[in-house]
């Protein structure tokens, strides 16, 4: 029987980076509690709920042959976890704290076996490098539009590219979605189920 692929993310960034693989999914997304535990370190808060949301997804499908994908992507800047920002206000603080230095993006993968309750998981870190931005800088983003719905209040594959000086890593995994990570552990997982990518 053909294994389903359900992807637990309300994200369509990472919707349309999933696409790459030439797969078919379905999108269905966990609702669970993202609230970072009391002193939990700031590197390990989304592999935890990574994990958790595919755990979540897969329950809810336990009566189906799937393998569930589930991630999480923390902005992580002297050890604080910045999520997508309440309001405009909560927005210029995060990029004015962003401004001039450099913060990590940890995205957490978690992938659930419906049938077997197999659970794997991986974590990708990258570096980025923020120019020096003005006040009207920031203002003129947070106009835009484009921040609230990101953490850490940008979107490096929107007009946040234009907030960025460099990069020292995996550039899909400031997006939300570390594609090379992401097919090692689905290799590792079920390779059968990457025979239509052609690799």
């Amino acid at each position: 029987m053909k294994r389903k692929l359900i992807l637990a993310s309300a994200s369509p960034r990472r919707k349309e980076l999933l696409r790459r693989f030439d797969l078919d999914f379905e999108v269905r997304p966990a609702d669970v509690d993202e609230t970072p535990f009391p002193g939990e370190d700031a590197a390990a808060y989304p592999l935890r709920v990574a994990v958790k949301k595919a755990m979540a997804a897969a329950a809810a499908a336990e009566d189906e042959n799937a393998i569930v994908i589930a991630a999480d992507t923390a902005v992580i800047v002297d050890d604080d976890i910045l999520g997508k920002p309440a309001d405009e206000t909560e927005a210029e603080v995060m990029l004015s704290r962003l401004s001039g230095r450099e913060h990590v993006v940890v995205t957490g993968i978690g992938l659930a076996d419906t049938a077997s309750g197999r659970t794997l998981s991986a974590a990708e870190q990258t570096i980025v490098y923020f120019h020096p931005l003005s006040d009207a800088e920031i203002r003129a983003y947070i106009a835009s539009g484009e921040c609230l719905d990101k953490a850490g209040a940008y979107g490096i594959q929107g007009k946040g590219a234009l907030l960025v000086r460099k990069i020292d890593g995996d550039y899909f995994n400031v997006m939300g979605l570390p594609l090379g990570r992401l097919y090692r552990l689905l290799l590792r997982f079920d390779a059968d189920l990457l025979k239509k990518t052609g690799i």
